[in-house]
């Protein structure tokens, strides 16, 4: 059986949790806490020597990093990737927008607002991860006013891929309101069959998300 080694409260593990799970394909899960430093530790730079979640180990043993890298793994051959090769250069290119346009500003801000001291001077940073997850969202949003999907013209990993940090936007103090198109894909996404959500942030996250401007 394939493992993953992930983060329950993370986005990027989360992706490969809701494809699994929507896959109906047996995995096993290993937590590991990276906010308390357990990517640091040898025997997990040992899977990832660059000391990130998620990793997928397979049965004999290889490991794969980086959760889009997985999930175009995970997906080849199944229904949330095309065999159309136009069609997955261009899952490819909405996987690239969300991890180098979209997820270092949605994600670093809900992880800030949420994972770090309320004295913590990355949030400065904030105003400025909002403005630069506000332009993101927006060309999703001109996109979704076209198009149900993200590729395709179906369901596939790359609404998977943007879904798991835009649906949890609203933690780093990121507003949907202004995304009509966006919020109606966001609710497809989460009517798809096997859909799980992300876990709620726990107790001293929740309470320092309330706090945060």
């Amino acid at each position: 059986m394939i493992a993953i080694h992930g983060f329950s409260p993370s986005g990027n593990c989360h992706k490969l949790k809701l494809l699994l799970e929507q896959l109906g394909r047996p995995y096993r899960w290993v937590e590991v806490d990276s906010s308390r430093g357990q990517t640091r530790t040898p025997q997990f730079l040992a899977l990832n020597p660059n000391g990130k979640v998620p990793v997928l180990e397979l049965e004999d043993g290889r490991t794969l990093s980086e959760s889009n890298a997985i999930l175009y793994y995970l997906a080849d051959g199944t229904p949330f990737l095309s065999d159309d090769r136009w069609q997955r250069a261009q899952t490819l290119s909405w996987m690239n927008f969300e991890q180098y346009s979209h997820e270092p500003y949605v994600a670093v801000a809900r992880f800030i607002a949420g994972w770090t001291p309320l004295d913590s001077p990355r949030r400065a940073e904030l105003p400025r991860l909002r403005e630069r997850s506000h332009l993101a969202l927006q060309v999703m949003e001109t996109h979704l006013r076209e198009h149900d999907w993200f590729s395709a013209g179906r369901y596939g990993i790359a609404d998977i891929a943007l879904f798991a940090y835009t649906d949890v936007a609203g933690h780093g103090g990121v507003d949907l309101t202004p995304y009509p198109a966006l919020r109606s894909w966001l609710a497809r996404v989460r009517a798809t069959p096997g859909f799980v959500a992300l876990p709620e942030p726990d107790a001293i996250a929740a309470a320092l998300i309330a706090q945060t401007p």
